[in-house]
Protein backbone atom coordinates (compact mmCIF):
# COMPACT_ATOMS: atom_id res chain seq x y z
CA UNK A 1 0.00 0.00 0.00
CA UNK A 2 1.15 3.52 -0.80
CA UNK A 3 1.00 6.09 2.01
CA UNK A 4 -1.18 9.10 1.23
CA UNK A 5 -1.78 12.47 2.88
CA UNK A 6 -4.68 14.69 1.88
CA UNK A 7 -3.96 18.41 1.87
CA UNK A 8 -7.03 20.27 3.11
CA UNK A 9 -9.52 19.33 5.84
CA UNK A 10 -12.50 21.05 4.21
CA UNK A 11 -15.33 19.43 2.32
CA UNK A 12 -13.32 18.96 -0.86
CA UNK A 13 -10.53 17.21 1.00
CA UNK A 14 -12.94 14.92 2.81
CA UNK A 15 -14.56 14.07 -0.52
CA UNK A 16 -11.10 13.13 -1.81
CA UNK A 17 -10.76 10.77 1.14
CA UNK A 18 -14.05 9.12 0.13
CA UNK A 19 -12.72 8.60 -3.41
CA UNK A 20 -9.57 6.94 -2.09
CA UNK A 21 -11.62 4.61 0.08
CA UNK A 22 -14.03 3.76 -2.74
CA UNK A 23 -11.14 2.97 -5.08
CA UNK A 24 -9.63 0.61 -2.52
CA UNK A 25 -12.93 -1.23 -2.02
CA UNK A 26 -13.29 -1.62 -5.80
CA UNK A 27 -9.84 -3.16 -6.09
CA UNK A 28 -8.10 -0.09 -7.50
CA UNK A 29 -5.17 1.84 -6.08
CA UNK A 30 -4.56 0.79 -2.48
CA UNK A 31 -3.74 3.82 -0.34
CA UNK A 32 -2.59 3.84 3.26
CA UNK A 33 -4.42 6.96 4.45
CA UNK A 34 -1.94 8.59 6.81
CA UNK A 35 -3.97 11.71 7.57
CA UNK A 36 -4.81 15.31 6.69
CA UNK A 37 -2.60 18.39 6.70
CA UNK A 38 -4.03 21.91 6.76
CA UNK A 39 -2.55 25.20 7.93
CA UNK A 40 -5.80 26.68 9.20
CA UNK A 41 -8.48 24.03 9.74
CA UNK A 42 -11.68 25.19 11.38
CA UNK A 43 -12.81 23.53 14.59
CA UNK A 44 -15.85 22.17 12.78
CA UNK A 45 -13.74 20.58 10.04
CA UNK A 46 -11.40 19.05 12.61
CA UNK A 47 -14.42 17.42 14.24
CA UNK A 48 -15.60 16.14 10.86
CA UNK A 49 -12.17 14.67 10.10
CA UNK A 50 -12.13 13.00 13.51
CA UNK A 51 -15.45 11.30 12.71
CA UNK A 52 -13.82 9.84 9.59
CA UNK A 53 -11.18 8.21 11.80
CA UNK A 54 -8.28 9.73 9.89
CA UNK A 55 -5.90 11.88 11.96
CA UNK A 56 -5.13 15.54 11.53
CA UNK A 57 -1.33 15.71 11.31
CA UNK A 58 -0.69 19.46 11.43
CA UNK A 59 0.15 22.18 8.94
CA UNK A 60 1.66 21.73 5.49
CA UNK A 61 5.14 21.93 6.99
CA UNK A 62 4.50 18.42 8.37
CA UNK A 63 5.35 17.22 4.85
CA UNK A 64 8.88 18.64 5.05
CA UNK A 65 10.19 15.57 6.89
CA UNK A 66 7.81 13.02 5.42
CA UNK A 67 9.10 9.69 4.02
CA UNK A 68 10.12 9.75 0.36
CA UNK A 69 7.34 7.36 -0.67
CA UNK A 70 4.56 9.43 0.93
CA UNK A 71 2.20 10.81 -1.72
CA UNK A 72 -0.24 13.69 -1.41
CA UNK A 73 -3.48 14.80 -3.00
CA UNK A 74 -4.61 18.42 -2.74
CA UNK A 75 -8.25 18.48 -1.66
CA UNK A 76 -8.88 22.17 -2.35
CA UNK A 77 -11.52 23.28 -4.83
CA UNK A 78 -10.29 26.78 -5.71
CA UNK A 79 -7.76 26.54 -8.59
CA UNK A 80 -5.69 29.54 -7.51
CA UNK A 81 -5.38 28.32 -3.94
CA UNK A 82 -4.60 24.81 -5.18
CA UNK A 83 -1.79 26.17 -7.37
CA UNK A 84 -0.26 28.10 -4.46
CA UNK A 85 -0.45 25.08 -2.18
CA UNK A 86 1.08 22.83 -4.86
CA UNK A 87 4.09 25.13 -5.09
CA UNK A 88 4.67 24.78 -1.35
CA UNK A 89 4.18 21.03 -1.29
CA UNK A 90 6.42 20.50 -4.33
CA UNK A 91 9.20 22.27 -2.44
CA UNK A 92 8.94 19.60 0.26
CA UNK A 93 9.50 16.87 -2.33
CA UNK A 94 6.27 14.94 -1.76
CA UNK A 95 5.04 13.30 -5.00
CA UNK A 96 1.42 13.86 -6.00
CA UNK A 97 -0.94 10.91 -6.31
CA UNK A 98 -4.13 10.72 -8.37
CA UNK A 99 -7.58 9.60 -7.28
CA UNK A 100 -10.23 8.24 -9.66
CA UNK A 101 -13.58 7.12 -8.29
CA UNK A 102 -14.56 3.62 -9.49
CA UNK A 103 -17.90 5.03 -10.71
CA UNK A 104 -16.11 7.43 -13.09
CA UNK A 105 -15.20 6.66 -16.70
CA UNK A 106 -11.75 7.62 -18.00
CA UNK A 107 -10.97 6.89 -21.64
CA UNK A 108 -8.03 4.52 -22.15
CA UNK A 109 -6.18 7.11 -24.24
CA UNK A 110 -6.54 9.88 -21.65
CA UNK A 111 -3.21 11.40 -20.61
CA UNK A 112 -2.97 13.16 -17.28
CA UNK A 113 -0.44 14.71 -14.96
CA UNK A 114 -0.07 13.99 -11.25
CA UNK A 115 -2.64 15.12 -8.72
CA UNK A 116 -5.74 14.36 -10.81
CA UNK A 117 -8.94 13.92 -8.78
CA UNK A 118 -11.95 12.44 -10.59
CA UNK A 119 -15.20 12.23 -8.65
CA UNK A 120 -18.07 9.75 -8.97
CA UNK A 121 -20.04 9.94 -12.21
CA UNK A 122 -17.44 11.95 -14.15
CA UNK A 123 -16.97 10.96 -17.79
CA UNK A 124 -13.81 11.55 -19.84
CA UNK A 125 -14.18 10.21 -23.36
CA UNK A 126 -11.29 9.84 -25.82
CA UNK A 127 -7.97 11.52 -26.64
CA UNK A 128 -8.23 13.92 -23.71
CA UNK A 129 -5.15 15.55 -22.19
CA UNK A 130 -5.31 16.65 -18.55
CA UNK A 131 -2.64 18.57 -16.67
CA UNK A 132 -1.44 18.59 -13.06
CA UNK A 133 -3.83 18.84 -10.12
CA UNK A 134 -6.99 18.94 -12.23
CA UNK A 135 -10.29 18.27 -10.43
CA UNK A 136 -13.34 16.87 -12.21
CA UNK A 137 -16.27 16.93 -9.82
CA UNK A 138 -19.38 14.76 -9.64
CA UNK A 139 -21.13 13.96 -12.92
CA UNK A 140 -18.99 16.19 -15.13
CA UNK A 141 -18.27 15.34 -18.77
CA UNK A 142 -15.19 16.07 -20.86
CA UNK A 143 -15.53 15.44 -24.59
CA UNK A 144 -13.13 14.04 -27.18
CA UNK A 145 -9.83 15.71 -28.04
CA UNK A 146 -10.09 18.30 -25.27
CA UNK A 147 -7.16 19.72 -23.29
CA UNK A 148 -7.46 20.74 -19.64
CA UNK A 149 -4.31 22.49 -18.43
CA UNK A 150 -2.90 22.48 -14.90
CA UNK A 151 -5.16 23.36 -11.95
CA UNK A 152 -8.43 23.35 -13.88
CA UNK A 153 -11.58 22.70 -11.85
CA UNK A 154 -14.81 21.49 -13.45
CA UNK A 155 -17.63 21.68 -10.93
CA UNK A 156 -20.55 19.23 -10.60
CA UNK A 157 -22.75 18.57 -13.64
CA UNK A 158 -20.72 20.85 -15.94
CA UNK A 159 -20.14 19.73 -19.54
CA UNK A 160 -17.01 20.36 -21.60
CA UNK A 161 -17.71 19.57 -25.26
CA UNK A 162 -15.24 18.03 -27.70
CA UNK A 163 -12.05 19.76 -28.84
CA UNK A 164 -12.14 22.41 -26.09
CA UNK A 165 -9.06 23.93 -24.49
CA UNK A 166 -9.20 25.12 -20.88
CA UNK A 167 -6.05 27.01 -19.93
CA UNK A 168 -4.34 26.86 -16.55
CA UNK A 169 -6.44 27.72 -13.53
CA UNK A 170 -9.84 27.78 -15.26
CA UNK A 171 -12.90 27.18 -13.09
CA UNK A 172 -16.10 25.95 -14.75
CA UNK A 173 -19.08 26.38 -12.45
CA UNK A 174 -21.81 23.92 -11.59
CA UNK A 175 -24.09 22.93 -14.53
CA UNK A 176 -22.21 25.20 -16.95
CA UNK A 177 -21.56 24.14 -20.55
CA UNK A 178 -18.65 24.92 -22.87
CA UNK A 179 -19.57 24.32 -26.50
CA UNK A 180 -17.53 22.49 -29.12
CA UNK A 181 -14.08 23.74 -30.06
CA UNK A 182 -13.89 26.73 -27.72
CA UNK A 183 -10.98 28.14 -25.72
CA UNK A 184 -11.15 29.42 -22.12
CA UNK A 185 -8.25 31.65 -21.10
CA UNK A 186 -5.94 31.31 -18.11
CA UNK A 187 -7.49 31.92 -14.68
CA UNK A 188 -10.93 32.66 -16.11
CA UNK A 189 -14.17 31.57 -14.45
CA UNK A 190 -17.33 30.30 -16.12
CA UNK A 191 -20.23 31.00 -13.79
CA UNK A 192 -22.68 28.36 -12.63
CA UNK A 193 -25.31 27.56 -15.25
CA UNK A 194 -23.55 29.53 -18.00
CA UNK A 195 -23.39 28.43 -21.63
CA UNK A 196 -20.14 29.44 -23.33
CA UNK A 197 -20.64 30.01 -27.07
CA UNK A 198 -17.45 31.94 -27.92
CA UNK A 199 -13.82 31.96 -26.81
CA UNK A 200 -13.11 33.50 -23.41
CA UNK A 201 -9.96 35.62 -22.81
CA UNK A 202 -7.61 35.33 -19.84
CA UNK A 203 -8.59 36.44 -16.36
CA UNK A 204 -12.29 37.18 -16.75
CA UNK A 205 -15.58 35.95 -15.32
CA UNK A 206 -18.36 35.05 -17.75
CA UNK A 207 -21.91 34.10 -16.83
CA UNK A 208 -25.36 33.74 -18.28
CA UNK A 209 -26.84 32.21 -21.44
CA UNK A 210 -25.06 32.95 -23.67
CA UNK A 211 -22.10 33.61 -21.40
CA UNK A 212 -20.79 37.18 -21.41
Amino acid sequence: MTPLVIVGCGGHGREALAIARAAAVAGGQQWDLVGFVDDRPSEENLKRVQRLEVPYLGGLAWLRDAPADLHHVIGIGDPKVRRAVAARVDAYGSPAGSLVHPDATVGPDTRHGPGLVVFAGARITTNVTVGRHVHLNQNTTVGHDSVLADFVSVNPLAAISGDCHLAEGVLVGTTAAVLQGLRIGRDSTVGAGACVVRNVPDGVVVKGVPAR
